[in-house]
């Protein structure tokens, strides 16, 4: 018998919604108490060593003290041993809040960005909860895009604190310089490619500084912070005001913004004097207006694009369906069916259903899997992107084709993730529903891929659209 996953505080480990080689992310249901988690499992395999896992109990011990309305909840934590490896699959299990709104950067049209009320609501949030963690003495280091995530009312939450470092002490307030070269490239602030020690908060500033820009220009300023990217150069000396995306900010913004990205770390903003800036200060025109508006707001550039047009077709929307499973239809009416998930689309209409889908990286064909699935191959090859067959599974959606894809996006970061194809029957036709689910990577750069497969010569005659 092929070992199982054991339940965790009375969660079984229902569908898994991410992950890579190392870990999985899985939906996790306590179906007695109607409630949903998430549950990170770090797999303990023969050749992990002590070292990789004192930094992952590492992770665990912040993450469990960091209780705030604005950073993603630390629920429980369990160990399987590899002894026990016959019986069930080892690992390190965390048990997390669910982030039923997905990715915050999935919303966002790339090079487009948000609205300035948008931004302003959510970048409000981010700053409370690093406010938050700075208190507590912990300096996140890995601020990036897909750290940001939204639960199901549509709340801002932080995550992933396996970079994280404890650099004062509260009781005291004494505090120490960190010295580790880490982070991603493009969210990097300079003075941490110098090797030399380096202050802990104005780190996060930096990032924090990134994501602000990254939320209203739909792209990373840079590659890196270094005199290797002509870009962070040009934003030196200042030429780079007068190209776009730079251009097109308002005064305000744009002050803020060179405040929280200044060079010096000595001279550069803090979160006390963001706070106080004349742009955070004013009153939230989206605050007021409910959930339903603040879905709206935050997907119309998608839906200005066009890519909402694929994401949900109006045969999608008048498709005969059948019932979910008892257990599962339980659990979407508890607890991811809230009027923002609704009004973001994150239920797909597929053969088996209404079902929650985090992604909006999803498209529906007039061709059945097996057909479409070598096109989709065709098109990634053409693409440049890597791609081998993944397991074939079933369940009760049917048949499932999956396609394991990975490379490297313009700011030559990494990205893996996965193509799903299942069967999805409409008007007497058998098409297919398309999902893509990325495990590591820019939000942002994942969807830039999948509006190229849509649109590639071999796929796009076939892609249903409203």
């Amino acid at each position: 018998m092929a070992p199982k996953y054991p339940k965790i505080l009375g969660y079984e480990l229902i569908q898994q919604i991410g992950g890579g080689s190392f870990s999985s992310v899985f939906r996790a249901v306590n179906i007695e108490n109607h409630q949903v988690a998430a549950c990170k499992v770090i797999f303990i395999k023969e050749q992990t060593t002590e070292k990789e896992r004192k930094v992952v109990e590492k992770e665990m011990k912040l993450h469990k003290l960091l209780k705030h309305k604005h950073v993603l909840e630390f629920l429980h934590a369990a160990v399987v041993e590899r002894k026990y490896k016959d019986s069930y699959v080892p690992g390190i299990y965390m048990l997390l809040e669910l982030a039923a709104g997905g990715d915050l950067f999935d919303k966002i049209a790339p090079n487009v960005g948000i609205g300035e009320d948008v931004a302003h609501y959510y970048f409000g949030q981010l700053l409370a909860g690093m406010d938050f963690i700075h208190r507590e003495g912990v300096c996140h280091r890995d601020l990036k895009p897909e750290n940001i995530l939204l639960d199901v009312a549509g709340t801002l939450k932080i995550s992933d604190f396996g970079l994280a470092a404890v650099y004062k002490l509260k009781e005291s307030g004494k505090t120490r310089q960190l010295n580790e070269l880490c982070g991603s490239l493009p969210y990097m602030a300079p003075e941490v490619h110098y090797e030399t020690p380096y202050e802990a908060e104005p780190i996060d500033v930096w990032g924090i500084g990134i994501i602000l820009f990254t939320l209203l220009a739909g792209n990373t300023p840079w590659d890196q912070s270094t005199a290797q990217s002509s870009e962070f150069c040009q934003y030196i000396t200042g030429e780079i005001f007068n190209e776009l995306p730079w251009n097109r900010l308002k005064a305000e913004v744009l002050s803020l913004i060179c405040g929280l990205l200044t060079i010096e770390p000595e001279k550069r903003m803090t979160l006390a004097e963001a706070f106080a800036h004349p742009w955070c200060i004013r009153p939230s025109q989206i605050a007021k207006q409910g959930v339903v508006a603040l879905a709206d707001h935050l997907t119309e550039s998608l839906r200005a694009n066009g890519d909402l047009n694929y994401a949900m077709p109006d045969i999608a929307i008048s498709a005969e369906t059948r019932k979910d499973k008892d257990g599962d239809e339980i659990m979407l009416s508890a607890t991811h069916q809230s009027q923002f998930t609704q009004s973001l689309l994150l239920f797909s209409q597929t053969q088996s259903g209404r079902r929650y889908t985090p992604n909006l990286t999803r498209f529906y064909t007039s061709l059945g899997p097996g057909i479409m699935m070598q096109l989709v191959k065709e098109s990634l090859t053409t693409l440049g992107v890597k791609h081998k067959d993944g397991p074939t599974g079933e369940d009760e959606r049917g048949e499932i084709l999956r396609l394991r894809v990975g490379g490297y996006d313009k700011r030559n970061i990494a990205f893996k993730g996965w193509v799903e194809l299942e069967n999805f029957r409409y008007a007497e036709t058998d098409g297919s529903f398309c999902l893509m689910t990325r495990d590591i990577g820019n939000p942002i750069s994942w969807r830039q891929l999948w509006k190229a497969l849509i649109l590639s010569p071999a796929v796009d005659p076939h892609v249903l659209r409203k």
